[in-house]
Formats: structure tokens, sequence, C-alpha cells
């Protein structure tokens, strides 16, 4: 199976993100930094807080499942706000996760919940704001190989990335929802934009419950592009069980540039 993890920016390299996704050719499809639009909207919006001032696609989990027809699509939304068009008109959209999973596979158990906060109905407010997860299994029924995959975007505190008690709870809660799912019976991908230095004492915990860190074992040194100018180039991580540490090739491209993260690719 073909699993690939991106933060997806908000669509805002559209041009170059809507092709590469179209010619994946991937089984299951974790993105982070996704938008949904509860009502019609215009293509654009922009979002703009003390930090940010970003065009989004105001409906790229919609844009996304247009360009991939044959995948079953789940939404978790962590925030709903107002974003203004550019009219400056004021129009509600959600922040979350999107995954999308090849519709030959049967998805046999599905949990999604948070790894910070609970959802924010009435706007995006102080940092940081909610974060969710998302756990699916699935398995082909012509091979009978069945696979547990999670992802989940990490808090963002604006002064770093170092190791927080807010970070350890994240870490606690990521585990707890990825774990009632997979009892270690199977081969399992955890992946994301975590928000995390190499050196974080999350990975020993990921350790001990069976998910180790390929990007420490590739030896990765940038999972940003050069779309991203601050000089802290780490944020994604993807972790596996011990039986597809050997057995699967990882990749995390910087071409072609799809947002101002690289993508994680992994093919098992």
């Amino acid at each position: 199976m073909k699993i690939v993890s991106l933060n997806a920016w908000g669509g805002q390299v559209w041009d170059a993100l809507a092709p590469w996704i179209a010619s994946l050719d991937v089984d299951v499809l974790c993105l982070q930094e996704v938008t949904r639009a509860p009502v019609q909207s215009p293509e654009w919006l922009r979002y703009v807080d003390p930090y940010r001032d970003l065009a989004q696609r105001s409906d790229l989990f919609g844009d996304i499942s247009a360009l991939l027809p044959d995948h079953q699509s789940f939404f978790a939304a962590a925030t709903r706000g107002v974003l203004m068009d550019d009219k400056g008109v004021a129009v509600h959209s959600e922040h979350g996760l999107g995954l999308w999973v090849r519709r030959n596979l049967a998805v046999t158990q599905f949990a999604q919940g948070f790894v910070h906060g609970t959802f924010r109905p009435d706007g995006w407010g102080a940092e940081p704001v909610p974060r969710a997860m998302q756990v699916v299994r699935v398995q082909d029924p012509g091979t009978g190989q069945s696979l547990c995959v999670g992802h989940f975007h990490g808090l963002r505190d604006p002064t770093g990335k170092g190791d927080t008690a807010a970070r350890t709870r994240q870490t606690e809660r990521a585990i707890a929802l990825f774990r009632s799912l997979w009892q270690q019976d199977i081969p399992a991908v955890l992946a994301g934009d975590f928000n995390l230095l190499p050196d974080s004492a999350s990975f020993a915990q990921f350790a001990q419950n069976g998910l180790h860190d390929l990007i420490a074992h590739h030896r990765i040194m940038d999972t940003r592009t050069t779309l991203y100018t601050k000089s802290q180039r780490f944020a994604d991580y993807m972790l596996v069980s011990n039986d597809l540490m050997a057995k699967s090739a990882f990749d995390v491209p910087d071409q072609p540039e799809v947002s101002d993260h690289r993508p994680l690719i992994l093919v098992t």
C-alpha cells in the first residue's frame, strides 16, 4: 500500500498541489491544514491573525475529494470561524484534517478525536487552537493485508516547538486514540505535522508503544520546502511499527513544492 501524509497549507500552492494529488496513485492520503466550506463559498478566502496572512482554498476538502473520485473521504473539524472573501464579505469556514482511503479497501474501523482541546465553534481564538486526529483500520480483501493508519496535527505554540506539558498530554492522547484501534496485531503508520523537534521526549513515548520514527531512522534533515523561510526545518514525522521499518520504501521529496511542507511517502 502507498500511504502519504502532508500538511497541505490550506491549498495555498493549489496550482502545484492539484496535479500532484491527481497523479499520486495513493491508497491512504492524510492531509493536515485542510479547509472545508460549510456554506456555499468562493474558491478562495483569507485567514489573518497576528502571525499569518494566508490565502486559503475555501473548500480544500471538497477540492481534493473531486480529484480522488475512487476514494472514500473523511473530514475532522477542529475549528470553525469566519474568513473574508476578496470583497471583504465574511464567510464561515472549518479547519482540520482530511483522510482519503481508496474505495477498494475495506474500512473496518474508524476513530477521530482531539490531541489538544475540543472543537472550537466560535472562531479561531488564541493559540494553541484545538488539534484533531484521525485513525483508520483498512483491509485489502484481495490480499487479506490489513493496516492501521493515523495522523494528527500537533499544537502550535508561538514560543517554539520544545517539549511542554501540553505537548506531553498531546502525545498521551495521540497514543491512546491510536491504540484504541491498533493492538500491535497488524502493521501500523502514524504520521502528520507533529510540530515537534527531533529530540522531543514524545518519540521515546511513541517507541515504547511500538511506533518508530522514520525521519530519524533515515536521517532526514529537512521536512520543509523553500516556501518556508524560517531556519527550523523539522515539523513532519512518520512513525511505523517494527514490521515496516525494513520492509518499506520511504521518501520525503523536495519537488514538486506543493506546500511549505514536504510530503511523507511510504510504500509497504
